[in-house]
């Protein structure tokens, strides 16, 4: 019996896009571990950083794009996986369903958590 693959597999526009997000995320995160171990104790980084329009605006946006790229990563992640490993016509679509649902819940609530950790609204 041949194996059936997605896309994502033998490469493409998906395949592409989950390789860049990851790469996004890996420079992302290796930045914020920077900031976090080795500019902690700068207290002008800190000051520069809680400066009210500079917080608001550049922490939401960050913030907003990590959530993106993260979220589209680990669906897309999963649903290729689940793909891969063979599920039929109808579970594909309940797939897509669930995990489109579930994604707007992560941004729904990641919107809400980065506007009020950069000073906007509260939870």
């Amino acid at each position: 019996m041949a194996e059936r693959y997605s896309s994502f597999r033998r490469g493409g526009r998906r395949w592409l896009w989950q390789r860049l997000t990851a790469a996004f995320l890996v420079v992302v995160l290796a930045f914020h571990f920077f900031l976090l171990h080795f500019v902690h104790h700068a207290d002008e980084v800190t000051f520069a950083m809680s400066q009210g329009r500079m917080q608001e605006l550049t922490y939401f946006s960050l913030m907003i794009l990590f959530l993106l790229t993260a979220t589209f990563h680990g669906v897309n992640g999963v649903y290729n996986a689940l793909v891969n490993q063979g599920i039929s016509g109808t579970q594909k679509t309940a797939t897509k369903v669930v995990l489109g649902a579930a994604s707007v819940v992560l941004i729904v609530q990641g919107v809400r958590t980065a506007l009020a950790w950069a000073g906007g609204v509260p939870i």
